[in-house]
């Protein structure tokens, strides 16, 4: 089954999700104008899925039924796979210039389906079939799942079992005969309240003593005990003032919560890790390489677009036939394609795991990440550079409509502001108005908490990829290709 954007959206009124946002329950969240954007992004996937002209890219063959299904919910069975996830993420970025949501999810299918198998075949456990027919469950009802993996943390100079507050990390509280009761929170998650279900996964390594934070499990968004509170981004409450102008993006945009898990029952079927600790690293590091690849797509997907609002700036401002920007346009496509390489590069190099699927070549995959961390820093640096100081000064698009009148002919607010910020003749000024509420936005505004905050610390912070890049580096093997050379004996 591949639902339809409105069977997707519908869908989510049949929820009892609760959420929060500004200290109150939001009851009709569906509608709700700051979160509905999010929605419309997660929808964008479904809505190409069935549009016969992406078809190759938006779905797959599942691995598991042999149906055709939307590859958000895919195990990867190729290196093909890898690079069309990459392509679609790009995809999804430039007709959406926004986080569309599903990326967690897929890449937590992946790293949780390979490292249960390893669970099972050392531990005799029987996660990779409780996931297996889990998975096949979500695939077959094409569900948006989100993939939590990111705790409080409280102390970070303390382990799980250190902290003043066990809660600082999701833990298991009771044991039981049908299955486990869970407490805790995972942060910053991504289309939470947009999901049908969640994948919870461990946030770090662990030792014997952390054994009870060693977990993995799913459970419905709407389960007994878990309620979310929304995350406030830039500019959010422009939202409410019927100003589409003033948003920049009217139709989309992302979220990202607080999700709390207040003694949570899950079933034993849904268990993927319980006490395991020795492998809560291996989740860890599988899913940090599979969405550190993501970044290689959805954030050149949007990078393409800002180059496009960017040159269209230059145009309106009738500055497009400058040296300097030009030569700034092209250093901005020149990182936002040396991201496109990273993210194809660790793809193209991917290998099967023992359970089947493909997994990325993990040195690649975090020095992909790592310049996701930087590139997108100067691309909006140069966007604003060329964008102008009207960008963040521009009166509202209320006062542009104003017809209070203020001149000394008569003249209104509205005439005022159209006269003032006319540019080249056959530009309105509501052109303007467009492309530069549009690069304040992506630059500065709710859309940077999707592109360009978000570069910096989705899938783990700069320093988590460098620990990454030391450890798969090889610099063992680099000083014997040295000696080898240098003629020094062995």
């Amino acid at each position: 089954m591949i639902r339809t954007a409105e069977q997707y959206i519908e869908s989510l009124r049949t929820l009892k999700t609760r959420v929060y946002m500004f200290g109150e329950k939001i009851d009709n969240w569906v509608d709700h104008p700051i979160i509905r954007p999010s929605i419309n992004c997660v929808a964008a996937t479904y809505e190409l899925a069935n549009d016969p002209m992406y078809e190759d890219l938006m779905t797959a063959t599942s691995s598991l039924t042999g149906k055709k299904i939307n590859r958000f919910t895919h195990l990867h069975q190729s290196t093909d796979d890898l690079i069309k996830k990459v392509k679609m993420q790009r995809l999804l970025g430039q007709k959406t210039a926004s986080c569309f949501q599903r990326c967690v999810g897929m890449d937590a299918f992946n790293a949780v389906f390979s490292t249960t198998y390893e669970i099972d075949e050392a531990c005799g456990t029987h996660y990779h079939e409780n996931f297996r027919k889990f998975l096949t469950f979500i695939q077959d009802e094409d569900l948006v799942v989100d993939g939590a993996m990111t705790d409080p943390k409280g102390d970070r100079s303390k382990a799980p079992h250190a902290q003043a507050d066990p809660d600082m990390f999701v833990h298991v509280v009771e044991q039981r005969e049908d299955g486990i009761v869970v407490c805790g929170a995972k942060c910053h998650q991504t289309g939470s309240i947009n999901s049908h279900w969640h994948i919870f996964m461990p946030t770090i390594s662990m030792g014997e003593a952390d054994k009870d934070w060693a977990v993995s499990f799913a459970c419905p968004t709407d389960t007994e005990g878990l309620y979310m509170i929304y995350g406030r981004q830039s500019c959010d409450t422009r939202k409410l003032e019927n100003a589409p102008i003033d948003l920049g993006n009217e139709k989309y945009g992302g979220q990202e919560a607080l999700v709390v898990l207040d003694h949570v029952f899950i079933p034993n079927e849904y268990i993927f890790m319980n006490g395991e600790y020795q492998f809560a690293g291996m989740m860890v590091e599988r899913f940090a390489g599979y969405h550190r690849q993501s970044y290689g797509g959805c954030k050149v997907g949007v990078g393409d677009v800002v180059i496009g609002a960017t040159a269209l700036a230059a145009e309106y401002n009738g500055a497009d036939k400058a040296s300097a920007v030009k030569d700034k346009l092209i250093e901005m496509t020149h990182l936002n394609e040396t991201l496109y390489c990273c993210g194809i590069a660790c793809s193209s190099q991917g290998a099967p795991t023992k359970a089947g699927n493909y997994q990325i070549d993990l040195l690649l995959a975090n020095v992909c990440k790592q310049n996701v961390t930087r590139f997108p820093y100067e691309i909006v640096r140069l966007a604003e550079d060329i964008a102008g100081g009207l960008m963040v000064t521009m009166p509202a698009q209320k006062d542009f409509e104003s017809d209070t009148v203020v001149g000394r002919n008569g003249e209104t607010i509205g005439e005022i502001c159209n006269k003032f910020f006319k540019t080249k003749e056959n530009v309105p000024t509501e052109y303007r108005q467009r492309i530069l509420r549009f690069l304040e936005n992506m630059c500065l505004g709710a859309a940077a908490v999707g592109y360009r905050t978000e570069s910096m610390h989705g899938a783990g912070s700069p320093q988590a990829q460098r620990i990454m890049i030391a450890r798969q580096g090889n610099l063992e093997h680099k000083k014997e290709l040295a000696k080898a050379i240098a003629g020094i004996p062995e």
